[in-house]
This record gives structure tokens, sequence and C-alpha cells, in this order.
């Protein structure tokens, strides 16, 4: 049995390549929304393996503290119970998982509850961190929108299945917020400076682009989705090779179309290879000269004057120590930022941005600070900062389970 562990983690972190190109699937059926937390995540029982799925389709699939607790218990029951081989995951409705439920997290600031907040990124950030060091196969189907820690808790994985339907983006520093779940390993390890755009930006990529860039492992077409659950659901195994061989049957090969971003590489790297936010919008401004990059240069310099300020920064911040740091490095840090930023102890922006683009859609949030020029390099520090003395890190179990690099 440990023979197989081991050959299944090399086998993962293989094929966990953020590079390697491949095609991909997805599977969306309807099910009823119900408030009951045990209902937020279904389960379905197959031949020798089970299937969790997000239960909020009126909310996108968002996170909730119920939500991430539930799947961290039943992800570590799965892994211990010799006859499930593998796991699945998917969403209902019309998302796999828009991210975490932030409207909630709001209330519960507002109403004095931060620990609970706390509570919710520590189980958040150790399931990722499960599910990146998971001994048996997983697969995630994302069809539909993948957002924010949505894909947090899906990149991870050994099998990252996108459709026709997929939709991913980062949009947290839109919302005063910044990318987090670990997307400042994967974002960071994008080819060029694709993370760093992705990032201040907010910008979408569909599933075509999650392969080509190897954030997906496999291309399937939504139409085909019950095709390969069914096949999925007859499996009685635990080899990945199994798997990735069913993936691959209903897979279907596919390229980005021309107008994609990642056949802007030149200008991306050109634009956002800079130091800072402001050499980058400088470097975008001076672009949008050319004819050529014209309206693109346009529409990333008016994606980014959206986002909050201090939030811009620091993600520009957090993408880039992210490129040399392991998983779980990342996410402790990314742990420290979050506690800063729901904190309210430097800006208010989180509960500003959600209150204006998602609760009273006014689109017009005061950040604070509003400008770059007054950002300054103390605010910025104090979000990586180590936590105070009687504030605990984020502790994972990195001793019993080894991180990957």
């Amino acid at each position: 049995m440990m023979q197989r562990f081991q050959r299944l983690i090399k086998l993962k972190q293989a094929r966990n390549g953020l590079l390697s190109y491949q095609r991909n699937f997805s599977a969306l059926p309807s099910y009823a929304q119900c408030d009951d937390p045990q209902d937020q995540v279904l389960v379905e029982g197959r031949a020798k393996s089970r299937a969790a799925i997000l239960n909020r389709p009126a909310s996108l699939n968002a996170l909730t503290i119920p939500m991430v607790a539930r799947l961290k218990r039943l992800y570590e029951s799965w892994e211990e119970n010799p006859d499930i081989g593998f796991v699945l995951m998917k969403g209902s409705g019309k998302a796999f998982c828009s991210g975490s439920d932030v409207v909630s997290l709001c209330e519960l600031l507002n109403e004095g509850k931060m620990e609970e907040c706390k509570t919710y990124f520590q189980t958040l950030y150790k399931f990722v961190y499960l599910q990146a060091t998971y001994l048996k196969p997983h697969v995630a189907i994302l069809d539909g929108f993948t957002m924010g820690a949505g894909a947090g808790i899906a990149v991870p994985g050994m099998f990252r299945v996108a459709t026709n339907k997929t939709v991913f983006a980062h949009p947290e520093a839109q919302i005063g917020f910044h990318p987090d779940a670990g997307a400042s390993f994967y974002l960071s390890r994008l080819p060029g400076y694709l993370g760093e755009y992705l990032a201040l930006t907010g910008e979408k990529l569909n599933g075509a682009e999650m392969i080509a860039c190897g954030l997906a492992s496999h291309y399937v077409l939504h139409e085909r989705l019950d095709l390969v659950e069914e096949r999925l659901g007859k499996l009685i195994t635990d080899e990945a090779t199994v798997i990735e061989t069913s993936l691959a049957q209903y897979g279907d090969l596919v390229y980005p179309d021309k107008t994609s971003v990642l056949l802007k590489f030149e200008i991306i790297d050109k634009c956002f290879s800079h130091d800072t936010v402001e050499e980058i919008v400088d470097a975008l401004e001076s672009e949008a000269a050319d004819d050529s990059y014209n309206e693109w240069c346009k529409n990333a310099i008016g994606k980014i004057k959206e986002a909050s300020p201090l939030s811009l920064k620091v993600t520009l911040q957090s993408i880039r120590e992210g490129r040399f740091q392991s998983l779980d490095q990342c996410l402790a840090r990314e742990y420290r930022m979050s506690l800063a930023g729901m904190s309210k102890q430097v800006s208010n922006d989180v509960c500003e941005g959600v209150r204006a683009r998602l609760v009273d859609k006014d689109f017009a949030p005061k950040w604070d600070p509003p400008s770059l020029e007054e950002v300054s390099k103390d605010m910025v520090d104090s979000y990586f900062s180590p936590l105070g003395e009687f504030e605990p890190e984020l502790e994972l179990p990195t001793a019993l389970r080894e991180p990957y690099i």
C-alpha cells in the first residue's frame, strides 16, 4: 500500500506541473439548493469512488464556513478509507465555485466576529494543502465559473477538467482583497508574467486557455460531461493512469483562438514584468499609443484603475514572493495577508469593495487610500509581517504531508 501511495505522489507531482499541456472535461447536473449546512456539500457514492458536489447554485457555489469544514472532513475520511480509490469534485448549477462567500465574511466582520473569519481562512487553506498533498487521485470538473478560492480548491489536484463553459478568474483586487487559497503559488508559475496580468486585472481565461497555460489537465465539451461521469463512476480502480486514460478517451483537442490573451505574451511580459504597479501602468499607457495593442492596453489600464490601490500593491508583491516559495509557505503568508485585510487595521477596502460590487452594486467604491501614490511601503509591509505574539500562525502538517516546490 505504501509503495502505491508513493507512486501516486510521484505521478501527482509530475501531473501537477503548470506547464503541461493536456485535454479536459466537466459535469453539471442541477441540484436543489438547501440552507442546511449538510446539504451545501452533497455526496455521491460510486463503485470505487466518491463525488463531492458543491451545492449553493443560487450563490454560484460560493464557499461558506460549513462547506469548507465539511469538505475537509470528507476528504480526510475518504483518504483513509481503503474502499475508495479516487475522489471527484464538481459544482451544481452554472458554476464550479465562484470563490469565498465574501459577503457573509464581511457581515461577520461587521458583527465583530473576527474569530469566525480566522476559522474560515484556517480551514480553507488547510483544505487546499490537503488537496495538494492528497494520496489518492482527484478529479475536479471545472464547468462554469471557477473563480478565486474556487480555483484554489481545484488547481492543486491531480486532474483538472475544463470545458467550453469554464470561466477562470481571480478578481480579488477589484473587491479590495488579494488572490489567496494558494493562488500566489500557481499564478506565479504561469508562463512569463501572465500571473501578474491575471491577478492585477482580474481578467478571465476560458477552458481552452486554461489548457494552454497548464491550469487545466483535460478538456471536454460540456455536452459530453454525462458520458465522462458515467465512465468514471464505473471505474473500480485507484490507479491514476487508468483515470487519465478514461479522461483522455472523452477529451477534445482545443487551441486558444486568435483573439486570446495567450497570443499577447510579448506585450504582457513587456508591461507586467516591472517592479511596481505604477511602472506597469506607465508601460501600458506607453504601449497604448501602438495601434496593435491600443484597445487591449486601454482595457487592462481600466481594469487596474477599478481595483483597490492597496490591494494592487499587496497582490503584486504576493505573486512575486510566491515564485520562490513552496505551496505551504505561500498559504502561511496568504493567511497573514488575509487577516491583515479583514482586520481593517490598515484599510476597510475589503468590505467597501464587497459593498460596491456585490451588495449595493453601485460599482463606485471609495478606496482608502484612493490612489497608488498614497499607498505607503509600511502599509504594504504590514500585510506580510509575521503575526503578533498572541496570534498563532497558520499551521500546516508539513511533517506528515511533504510539501512540493
